[in-house]
């Protein structure tokens, strides 16, 4: 589930939208929209800005990783090649090194600046960062959690909603047609950092369900989900 599909006037709306735009995690045609809205809408633009100082941090915990030359070959092949063959002599077109320069170099510093830097696939694929949307229709409860595969572990942002007193929220992973998995229960917070289990692992790198149900303290005490699922999304890869 991405904002562009529950986007509605409740709170979190437009808030999680800029979130999943600075993730990348949004289709091409809804980052387009998106897009158009910071460079028309001061209220919007300013809830791009507040996601990417919040993402920003989370930079610091990887190292840089330089891009095979091979990434850039790609690059210029499919931006430039079709353009090449007609371009006039001169002018422009006589500068394109420039250009080609200025675009990889434009992407590289976008990657690095929504936190969400390149990984050399022989190293670390991009399928070992996953990210998902937790909401659902009936509830207020809005996360973003993201699964670093090379951490072992989930992290999430609170984007909107509210446990209440004597509650706890519990993280579910959910595969298929199977009973849910518990990966225990959400430190209360803005952020949190959960570590998953090897058995866990493996089902979450081949794109499981995330869910958040509401539970008596401590958790569910049957090893199910006993309180009604308040946020759910699918696992995407970035």
């Amino acid at each position: 589930m991405t904002l562009a599909e529950d986007n509605g006037p409740e709170r979190g709306g437009d808030d999680l939208l800029a979130a999943e735009y600075v993730l990348g995690v949004l289709a091409a045609d809804e980052r387009q929209i998106a897009s158009r809205r910071i460079d028309a809408e001061t209220a919007f633009a300013r809830l791009v800005d507040a996601w990417e100082a919040h993402f920003a941090p989370m930079a610091a915990a990887y190292a840089a990783v330089e891009p095979p030359a091979s990434v850039k070959v790609a690059i210029d092949r499919r931006l430039f090649a079709s353009s090449a063959s007609t371009a006039p002599s001169g002018g422009l077109w006589a500068s394109l090194a420039f250009w080609r320069g200025l675009a990889a170099a434009a992407i590289a510093a976008l990657a690095v600046y929504v936190a969400l830097p390149y990984v050399n696939p022989p190293v670390q694929p991009p399928e070992t960062r996953l990210v998902a949307s937790l909401a659902a229709d009936n509830s207020n409860l809005k996360y973003l959690a993201v699964y670093d595969a090379a951490r072992h572990e989930v992290g999430l942002s609170l984007v909107s909603g509210d446990r209440g007193a004597g509650k706890d929220f519990e993280l579910w992973m959910i595969e298929g047609k199977n009973a849910p998995v518990s990966m225990g229960v959400i430190p209360a917070g803005p952020t949190a950092r959960m570590a998953v289990t090897p058995a866990v692992q493996q089902k979450l790198a081949q794109g499981a369900v995330l869910a958040v149900s509401l539970e008596p303290p401590g958790g569910s005490p049957t090893g199910q989900p006993t309180g009604p699922v308040v946020a759910a999304g699918d696992l995407k890869g970035i």
